[in-house]
């Protein structure tokens, strides 16, 4: 698929009602287990969304329209979520997501955007050059690669209870 600002829209607004149906109501067993040691729990998913949402997508859209020589990105706490989500409980990570996710979708629409503004290029602190279109489509691809990593932690939590059935479940196989 091109990317398609209409297509990235359609996907983006869905994630948080996604990921509301998914979580929202189950015990902690399904939400705050991992996959273990120095692997995160769909709860530690959940903030590491909303810390992007806050530091990540709309603040580097701004850098590359922005266009101003050296427009670097501030690099991005991959881990910041397990000091910004202590003390809260899922559905209110799952509010402000829906919050974060509404707010931002509105800015990125009330920019207009032409289709010459998606060539613009800001600088990513480690992979470089990076364009309005590659960001975006990015951050609809963050969002598939992180509602995948749920669906396999929970998964994995009935690795042994499915018995013979295991040799089937590819989102159990080790990679």
């Amino acid at each position: 698929m091109t990317f398609s600002l209409a297509h990235s829209l359609e996907f983006l607004e869905r994630t948080p009602l996604l990921l509301h149906h998914l979580l929202d109501g189950l015990s902690e067993e399904w939400t705050h287990t991992n996959e273990g040691p120095d692997t995160w729990s769909a709860y530690d998913v959940v903030g590491h969304l909303i810390h992007g949402e806050k530091t990540d997508w709309i603040p580097r859209m701004e850098i590359i329209l922005a266009q101003k020589p050296n427009s670097e990105f501030e690099p991005f706490d991959r881990f910041a979520q397990f000091n910004a989500s202590k003390g809260k409980t899922l559905a209110q990570l799952l509010a402000e997501f829906k919050a974060l996710r509404t707010h931002n979708l509105a800015q990125l629409r009330s920019k207009n955007l032409r289709e010459k503004d998606f060539a613009l290029l800001g600088k990513h602190p480690a992979l470089g050059p990076a364009s309005l279109a590659q960001l975006i489509a990015t951050w609809v691809v963050h969002d598939l690669n992180h509602l995948s990593q749920i669906s396999r932690i929970m998964a994995k939590q009935y690795t042994k209870e499915v018995g013979p059935w295991y040799a089937y479940l590819g989102i159990l196989q080790p990679k």
